[in-house]
Order: structure tokens, then sequence, then C-alpha cells
């Protein structure tokens, strides 16, 4: 038996009589004089072995084909996979998705079984290499005592948000940890959910989830001006409310990890460099971080929005196994900067493209995601759950088939 690579239905000196998904198919073609890949090109790239047996002077081909789960975590292995992945560490939840089960957007964020079975939908409608809950930002300020409204009754696509906050001014940062924090809230309803998609699909798909960074925990739990003031005036007091956060953080990610996710991003969204400086973030933002990524057993995901190209370099010495950018970053600028081991995953407008764009803009969008040197497409923000199912399927394609 001989281990060789070979491109399906296309046009390299050589013909395959059809392109193939599934593990161990068998195909019959021409093999091309030579099996290594063209520069860029349409076509599925698979690992094949083959007997040395003509046949009208063709060969008999086994295909082997990477399942979506493996591919992911061959990426966050630092290995080469057979193509880029396409999946995310934020919300893709669908209507598509909901109106297939009859559930409703508000109804999901009560209830595990619900929350379970709609977030497996993108994988089982679309082919979304991921699995992940929860769908909205306020689960930690939940339990750490925020009142949220989840508008139960609403036919809107609504997200929770909050109430009320727990810090109301400065005088009230001195808070502690409540002692059965990972009982409160709706944290052990996210695990549970975990446990069900991965029942479900977690053979198939990788399992994630998410948390807030501690900045942008400590912009849900008081007001985010008071907070940006605070930075820069009182910053032993930030940090002191920070550290706390981390551990709060630490804390609910463990349960996530023994509920069994694959990997967790951590989403630090006021972070941005659109509002604090590089060295801002290196002295105040990455300590925290840090703290997080080295008490973290899942792969660990950091995300932040905005241009990241001038913190690229800080966000992954925070310990992080990949970072996340958004539209804003120039990707190609990011992975010169950070060489090509580093793992960055992004970076297309989920709604300006996804959602609003025409077939013509996703495709080029996906193959200027792949050119830039993105290691995993990911959006530079949750997926908005009424994408055309077209569109959907359009980027699933154009991912699948293109290579740089």
């Amino acid at each position: 038996m001989v281990l060789i690579s070979a491109i399906a239905n296309c046009n390299c000196n050589g013909e395959f009589s059809s392109c193939f998904r599934e593990k161990h198919d068998f195909i019959t073609g021409k093999l091309p004089e030579n099996s290594k890949k063209p520069n860029k090109t349409y076509g599925i790239i698979i690992a094949i072995s083959y007997r040395n047996t003509n046949f009208n002077g063709e060969r008999r081909i086994k295909v082997t084909a990477l399942s979506s789960r493996e591919r992911v975590l061959k990426v966050f292995a630092g290995e080469k996979p057979d193509r880029t992945p396409c999946f995310s560490g934020m919300g893709n939840v669908t209507t598509e998705g909901l109106k297939a089960l009859g559930h409703k957007f508000a109804s999901v964020h009560l209830d595990a079984k619900k929350m379970a079975e709609s977030a497996a939908t993108s994988y089982k409608t679309f082919g979304y290499e991921c699995g992940l809950v929860p769908f909205d930002l306020c689960v930690e300020a939940e339990a750490l005592g925020c009142d949220i409204n989840v508008y139960a009754h609403s036919e809107d696509l609504l997200y929770p948000t909050i109430k009320e906050k727990v810090i109301h001014n400065e005088s009230e940062m001195e808070i502690a940890l409540p002692d059965n924090l990972t009982k409160r809230g709706r944290v052990p309803l996210v695990c549970e959910a975990i446990e069900l998609i991965k029942k479900d699909i977690g053979k198939d798909v990788v399992i994630g989830s998410y948390v807030l960074g501690p900045f942008t925990l400590a912009g849900q739990i008081m007001e985010l001006n008071d907070l940006l003031k605070l930075s820069f005036k009182k910053q032993d007091k930030v940090e002191k409310l920070l550290d706390l956060l981390a551990d709060a953080i630490i804390m609910i990610v463990k349960e996530y990890e023994k509920a069994g996710v694959d990997y967790i991003s951590v989403r630090e969204m006021g972070a941005t460099s659109d509002v604090l400086s590089p060295r801002v973030f290196k002295n105040l933002i990455q300590p925290y971080l840090k703290k997080i990524f080295d008490n973290m057993k899942a792969h660990g995901v950091l995300h932040i929005c905005g241009k990241t190209n001038d913190i690229a370099q800080f966000m992954v010495e925070t310990g992080a196994d990949a970072i996340s950018v958004d539209q804003k970053n120039d990707a190609a600028e990011t992975r010169k900067k950070l060489g090509s081991n580093a793992l960055i995953y992004g970076n297309f407008d989920p709604y300006n493209v996804l959602v609003t764009g025409t077939e013509e803009k996703i495709r080029e969008t996906m193959r200027k995601c792949i050119d830039d040197g993105i290691s995993a497409i990911w959006p530079g923000c949750d997926i908005w759950p009424t994408v055309p199912a077209e569109n959907f399927r359009i980027m699933m394609d154009e991912v699948q088939r293109y290579r740089r």
C-alpha cells in the first residue's frame, strides 16, 4: 500500500470520477503524473491509498477523509489538516435550525435540552464543524448576582440582557464571590447542555463553549464608562476586581471542562485596542487573561473585537492556543507578524458577508481568509440567527472546495 495525496474533481493532468466527502468510498481514475497539489485550485484534497494493480490503465483507490472533529483537533494540535476548517467559538444558532425543531429563540436560553438541540442544527443542517453553547453573554454576570431579562415570552430575536448590575458605583467595587458560584444562575444548565450536545454530535465535531474575559465581565456587572475611567484614574481598584473575576471565570471554565468541552473561547470584547492602548492592554488586561489560560485544560481561544494587529503578540503571550480576530483586523499582517506557527482564527463579517452578502461576496471572502493565512475560518462575532440557509451552504461549500 502506498500513501499519496490526490485531488478529486480537478484538472491537474489527471482525472477522478467524482467528489467524495465520506470515509472509505472507492473511486477510479487516472493518477496524475505529479501528485503534488497545485498552488491554488478547487477540489477536495483527500488522503488515499491504492494497490499497485492496473485495470484499463486505471487504479482502484480507497479514500480516507478526515472527519470535522479530526480536522479541527489537528489544527489545535498544530498539525496540517486536509483543508481549512470552518467553525466558531461564538454563538451560531440559526432561525433555520430553530424552525426545524419548532423552538422559539427565547425558550432555548432556559432549557438545556432545547439549547443542545438548537446548537446541533448548525452541524446537522449545514455541516458547520462544531457544536457550541450557550448563545448569550449573560451567564457569568447572572451567576455573580446580576438580574437578567431573557424575554421569555417574546416572539422576536432578543438576546438576554442585564436588568440590574451588581456594582453601581466605585464604593461597591469591593465584592466577594458567592460560595456557590457554579451552582447559580444558568451555569448548571449550560453544563447540562454541553453534556447533551456531546452525546448527540460529539463523535463528529468538536464541542465548545465560551466565557467572558475579566475586563468585559467587569463591564457587565458595573457601568462600562465608570470602568474605563477608573482604569486610568484608579488602576489598582480595577486590577483587584479583574483578579477576582478571573477566579470566577476559572471556576466556571472548570465546570464546562467537566461537562466535556473540547475548547473554550475567552471573549474579551471590551478590551479592544479601539478603546484601550496596547500599553494598557499589556499592563492591565493581559495578566488576568494569562491567569485564566494557565488554569485551562481544554483548548483555549482568545477573541478580541476590533483592530487587534497592534496587540496580536500580546494576545498570543496570554497562553491561548489560538487567537480569534474580527473583520477589522488585517489577518495577513497578523500572520506576517506572528509567523507560520501561530494559530489565527477569523475573520469574516458575519452580518455584512454571511447575512446580506451575495454568493460572489461570500465566496471571495472565504478565499481571502484562506489566502491571508487563517488557520480556521471563524466569524468576527456571533453568527446572526437570520442568516439565509443558502448563504450558510455557500460558505461551507467554498471552504470545502478552495485551496490556497
